[in-house]
């Protein structure tokens, strides 16, 4: 499996030349798109890629034995031949795009970003990276300064990894270079009752649960994941926000939600990395989410901010990228009574009255609620894997004997152990 790493590194105090080079490239785009798009008709003609892309370049490239009907090479001149493709390759992919949906609205000049290719326009001499810039007048090489902790974070664990060309970010006012590593990944291939899973319960109080579990069931680890410290200050700064909304008006917090939002991201990140650090310290082979979808449900008072801010889909969206560069796989399931059953099978739970955390069971024992919903979330897994893993007719069996698996929107952790039990007597698992 390939994955593409990326890492963002700041360039410091190098502004004015940047600008210039942002100009000239996002000039070129738009330069470049009202000939495209006059073309295309002929150039859609041509059959390859490859072929497309050369017709294009020799249309508006001035030689010695053609004369071009669109001079670019006046309009910019010494412009480098690698950066002039990338943005020609750029705007061939846009009206390409705009023209297949019968779209004229994918224009976009003024969001372009160059990318800076190695040898042509990037290189670096130990610790010393250079940058081909527009100073002006002309394309010059200039030394960039970037953050020695960057430099050796990259040093540290990217320097045996392929690198690819690196692409300029502006963001915040700030500019940076985005580096993408590639890298081949072969994820782990065991037998569904071999396996060994990371449960996870994702909660808006606690910011993860994790659960360690085998196919019979055997609970091996546990973990709550939570981020006191930075969730008070999340929770201050969307404090700030309501009310300073309700005196002065919603213009007057955007400054404040971008905080807030970065702080959020940041948790994010924090959390994903704790849910794969624990699954790869205990030799997990899947990690196992819940399918939440929040679309439709509305949310009233202050419960509406914090559910705003919930970043489910960014944790397993950071997870499963953490996860797969460990070569552990990614998997869901159905999210639904995860939490409103017990996982010792004794039916539907109540919150405790005082700790919402706590659910009580209907035989009165209390247990950690995001934990029983991690046993659940588990045992759902398995039953689903071990199922899938036998012929129909002994399924069929299987599902007499053990009914309540065939509810896949109610198992819980109690019918897996049954499940086990049947299938080792049975001699299939």
């Amino acid at each position: 499996m390939r994955i593409i790493s990326g890492y963002r590194v700041e360039i410091l105090k190098l502004h004015r030349p940047l600008e210039r080079t942002l100009r000239v490239c996002r000039e070129a785009v738009d330069w470049l798109h009202p000939v495209m798009e006059r073309e295309w008709e002929a150039l859609s003609m041509i059959g390859s890629e490859k072929r497309r892309f050369n017709a294009a370049e020799k249309l508006i490239h001035t030689t010695s034995r053609n004369r071009a009907k669109y001079a670019f090479d006046a309009a910019f001149p010494k412009m480098p031949s690698y950066l002039r493709r990338a943005v020609l390759q750029h705007v061939l992919g846009g009206v390409s795009s705009a023209r297949t949906r019968s779209d004229e609205s994918t224009h976009a000049g003024n969001h372009y970003m160059p990318v800076f290719y190695k040898d042509n326009m990037y290189r670096k001499e130990e610790d010393r990276v250079f940058l081909k810039l527009y100073d002006g007048k002309d394309w010059v090489w200039q030394e960039v300064r970037l953050k020695k902790t960057d430099l050796d974070y990259i040093r540290k664990y990217w320097s045996a990894i392929k690198a690819k060309s690196p692409v300029l970010i502006r963001k915040h006012r700030k500019y940076f270079l985005q580096f993408a590593f590639e890298e081949e990944v072969k994820l782990t291939e065991k037998s569904a009752a071999a396996r060994r899973i990371c449960a996870v319960d994702l909660g808006i109080n606690t910011d993860a649960v994790c659960s360690i579990m085998e196919s019979d069931g055997t609970v091996a680890a546990r973990k709550f994941i939570s981020f006191a410290a930075e969730k008070d200050h999340l929770y201050h700064v969307l404090n700030r926000i309501r009310k300073h909304q309700r005196l002065h008006g919603a213009q007057s917090v955007r400054g404040f939600w971008a905080y807030g939002v970065r702080l959020n991201e940041e948790l994010a990140r924090k959390t994903a990395g704790a849910i794969a650090g624990f699954a790869k310290e205990n030799r997990a082979d899947v990690i196992v989410f819940e399918h939440l979808d929040m679309r439709g449900k509305k949310i009233r008072g202050k419960k509406r901010q914090r559910l705003h801010m919930w970043k489910k889909q960014s944790v397993q969206e950071i997870t499963q990228h953490q996860a797969h560069r460990l070569g552990i796989r990614i998997s869901r399931v159905c999210a639904w009574n995860t939490s409103a059953y017990a996982f010792d099978g004794s039916g539907k739970v109540t919150r405790g009255p005082e700790n919402h955390a706590l659910a009580v069971f209907q035989n009165g024992k209390q247990y950690n609620c995001d934990l029983s919903a991690s046993y659940n979330i588990g045992a759902r897994y398995f039953i689903r894997e071990l199922l899938k893993s036998v012929p129909e007719t002994e399924r069929s069996v299987l599902e007499a004997k053990v009914p309540a698996v065939q509810r896949r929107t109610s198992c819980v952790y109690a019918d897996l152990i049954k499940l086990s039990e049947v299938m080792t007597e049975a001699g299939t698992a």
